[in-house]
């Protein structure tokens, strides 16, 4: 059985989870549910990353514990979980014992093969990313990921990034699909061929971290302390990671922010201890908000939990992945949404389940079998929609997730204009005799796209599958199992159209 670890960046717990965070988590869902359909072994992880000056300023101000202030936020994502319908395997906290134990065992790896020594440091630092930059690096008096900065000079332990410049380059060049997508490969190449400088790992100038084993006076730099999270969950030290199958398929989910941290410093660390680099980082954009980057101050920060209550979680799954270009930026907007709801989900899929069940129901006796003779256009007909899907399955391979709906749609839309044409309702006088051909054509083609759609649209492709009496063992799976009769069971509305429950989000956003 192959093996992938899918995972998540664990998500800084300074202010409660947005759309952004959703996103990325439900992305990270619908390619483990993808990858058990081809029968792999999925290890998927996500998680909070909880150390760093800017947690313990917050929780300064908030007038509690660190710890505390950590709990309360970090339930705030880990209850997100079940309202995405997330099926993750491992939950991780950086404030958990057996992550602070890893993290002590990995640094102490790195000092004894050479690449930690102590000196001072002294230069920008970003207190929102927990960060040090260079005066040739700011942008306009911030940093270059946008955060204010402040002077600082302390002693710190310092890595030897210098050390891996040419390993990491020669990396890259053996490994050309590291990086996803092209443009944040190029971007971490650039970067690392302009020189690398060797990176400060501790802090003195607070305490709410992990200490650094021999020298308790420092903590362990936020960014070392957060990566290690991904071989805690792995098993590190006691799993043999280079022998590990989960970690020779390891693929990193992250918001193109956070890419060099990913791409450059997480590979030198693995490299110094002797580790081997995750398979892939892969690179999603930012969501915007009605045009605009969103902002707690603007007010126009969206809160999925909203979305969910009032639609179910299927209606965001599949509008967060249909709408992003998954590389580039988006744009999130509630006309969008309803949109998009509308036209796909309640119409053209909705509508395709309901018009065609019931018409088995009504005219069929619930039950239809597979026809003995197929017509050319049947032929055309099931072809058609086999090619629509081989070409999703290659599209969502290639992180193409909008791609690959637009394929689920096209089948869709196909099997929409096959009811039109055949007419059913005209046959039952006309002819009869293939009324019964036509219906299970169009319920075999449902039930085909319901497979690839159920990674996006659990709830509902579950609920497709039991109007169909189809058992568990028969849910997953790329290529459906060949069924020669459909029985209705039940006919249940899906997705109702969104007409007065868009009047009544306006009331409940503000």
């Amino acid at each position: 059985m192959p093996s992938i670890y899918i995972t998540t960046p664990i998500y800084y717990v300074n202010a409660k989870p947005h759309i952004g965070h959703a996103y990325t988590t439900i992305v990270c869902d619908v390619c483990a549910r993808f990858y058990r359909m081809l029968g792999y072994d999925v290890l998927f992880s996500t998680g909070t990353d909880e150390h760093g000056k800017k947690i313990e300023q917050s929780a300064n101000n908030a007038g509690i514990p660190p710890q505390l202030f950590t709990d309360n936020i970090s339930r705030l994502f880990r209850d997100l979980l079940p309202v995405l319908n997330i099926t993750n395997d491992d939950f991780i906290r950086t404030t958990e014992k057996r992550h602070k134990d890893v993290a002590a065992h990995f640094w102490s790896k790195l000092k004894s093969s050479g690449y930690i020594y102590l000196g001072e440091y002294s230069g920008w630092y970003d207190i929102r990313n927990e960060a040090y930059f260079a005066e040739d690096e700011l942008v306009n008096g911030q940093s270059p990921l946008g955060g204010d900065v402040l002077y600082m000079t302390e002693e710190c332990y310092f890595f030897k990034l210098s050390a891996f410049q040419d390993k990491l380059l020669d990396f890259y060049e053996k490994h050309p699909d590291f990086i996803f997508p092209i443009q944040r490969r190029n971007e971490v190449v650039s970067f690392v061929k302009s020189g690398l400088n060797d990176l400060a790992i501790s802090r003195t100038t607070f305490n709410w971290g992990i200490p650094v084993p021999d020298d308790p006076k420092h903590v362990i730099y936020v960014w070392l302390d957060a990566l290690t999270n991904y071989i805690t969950v792995n098993n590190y030290p006691d799993c043999d990671q280079n022998n590990d199958a989960h970690w020779q398929n390891v693929i990193h989910f992250v918001g193109k922010e956070i890419v060099r941290f990913h791409a450059v410093y997480w590979p030198a660390f693995l490299m110094a201890a002797d580790l081997n680099p995750p398979k892939q980082i892969v690179s999603h954009g930012w969501w915007l908000s009605e045009g605009e980057k969103m902002s707690k101050s603007i007010g126009n920060v969206q809160d999925p939990v909203k979305y969910c209550m009032l639609f179910g979680s299927d209606a965001l799954r599949y509008f967060l992945l249909r709408e992003l270009s998954f590389g580039e930026d988006g744009n999130f907007s509630l006309a969008g949404f309803i949109g998009r709801y509308n036209s796909i989900l309640a119409n053209a899929y909705g509508n395709l389940c309901n018009r065609v069940f019931s018409f088995v129901v009504k005219n069929c006796g619930s039950r239809v079998k597979r026809p003995t003779v197929l017509s050319e256009e049947d032929r055309e007909f099931v072809d058609s929609v086999a090619t629509s899907l081989e070409d999703a399955i290659s599209m969502f391979k290639q992180y193409a997730f909008n791609r690959y709906l637009e394929k689920l749609e096209y089948a869709m839309s196909l099997s929409n204009r096959y009811i039109d044409s055949q007419k059913p309702w005209a046959l039952m006088t006309s002819n009869p005799d293939r009324v019964g051909d036509v219906l299970f054509l169009a319920v075999e083609q449902i039930y085909k796209i319901t497979r690839l759609f159920y990674p996006v649209i659990p709830t509902s492709a579950e609920k497709v599958f039991q109007q169909l009496g189809i058992s568990d063992s028969m849910m997953t799976g790329i290529n459906s199992e060949v069924l020669n009769e459909f029985e209705i069971h039940s006919i249940e509305a899906l997705f109702p159209k969104i007409d007065q429950a868009a009047k009544d989000f306006d009331v409940f956003a503000g």
